[in-house]
């Protein structure tokens, strides 16, 4: 075994396109997406005692570091007969004082107010998030990497599957990775109330084969799961690093969704 691996040493690999999407700075350098994620990756050193996957999850539980997200549920009610039971939705906000015990933490429901004012016309890119198995809104893995995105002014939400992140089972129907009816009908609502805003897809084991089935589903066109992650922070990282966004870039990964 590779003695740079028992130090935590590791390699990191890039699996892409083969035609990566070319940019061009503000000041004409010219690059491409696949050298802007190298450059923006930092050397992979992991902890030597957490050798494999499994330690490095379970570490998760345990690690004191905290990322305040805050959220507003809204619970909605299946359209589609053939789908019937409700599921509910996180939208991140700002940070408030209010709390509710039969939610996760930082989270609590719409008022009635709230909800009925949610609506806007503005521009903002949005994400739209899927959890993984038996994950949630609250999940570590999720609010760390949705933190960098909402504090680079994108809105957010996240689709909690039936019965996850707290929220009540309502009938038998529950989810697996063909369950794409909830994400269909939050992305067409999201679509009328926000309808200048480009949303976004992200995914997290399950839930990114959540998002694929959606792509096979509608001939939606969404790259795979590990490109979701990267559509959606390279935005970020161009915009601070001064490039120009193509527009095959610019337009929304969920724009052509047909419901």
């Amino acid at each position: 075994m590779d003695v740079w691996r028992l130090l935590g040493y590791c390699k990191i690999s890039f699996h892409h396109h083969p035609e990566p999407i070319h940019l061009v700075s503000k000041g004409g350098r010219k690059t491409d997406l696949l050298e802007l994620a190298k450059s923006a990756t930092p050397p992979c050193r992991l902890n030597p005692f957490l050798f494999n996957g499994h330690l490095q999850g379970t570490w998760t539980l345990f690690d004191k570091l905290d990322t305040p997200i805050f959220y507003k549920r809204k619970v909605f009610e299946a359209e589609d007969p053939m789908y019937e039971g409700s599921f509910a939705v996180d939208f991140v906000t700002q940070p408030h004082q209010d709390s509710d015990s039969a939610l996760p933490p930082r989270t609590t429901h719409f008022t009635g107010f709230e909800f009925d004012s949610i609506g806007s016309t503005d521009v903002k890119p949005m994400l739209v998030v899927l959890h993984g198995l038996s994950g949630g809104s609250q999940e570590s893995y999720l609010r760390q990497t949705i933190r960098p995105v909402v504090e680079a002014g994108w809105e957010a939400c996240v689709v909690n599957s039936r019965g996850c992140a707290k929220s009540k089972i309502t009938t038998g129907l529950l989810y697996n990775a063909r369950a794409t009816w909830d994400l269909r009908q939050t992305v067409k609502w999201l679509r009328k109330t926000f309808p200048n805003r480009p949303l976004y897809g992200l995914g997290f084991s399950l839930g990114a084969n959540m998002m694929v089935n959606v792509r096979e589903l509608v001939q939606l066109r969404l790259r795979c799961k590990s490109l979701n992650l990267i559509d959606a922070i390279s935005c970020i990282v161009l915009r601070r690093r001064g490039f120009r966004l193509p527009a095959r870039s610019r337009s929304s990964m969920l724009e052509s969704l047909e419901l």
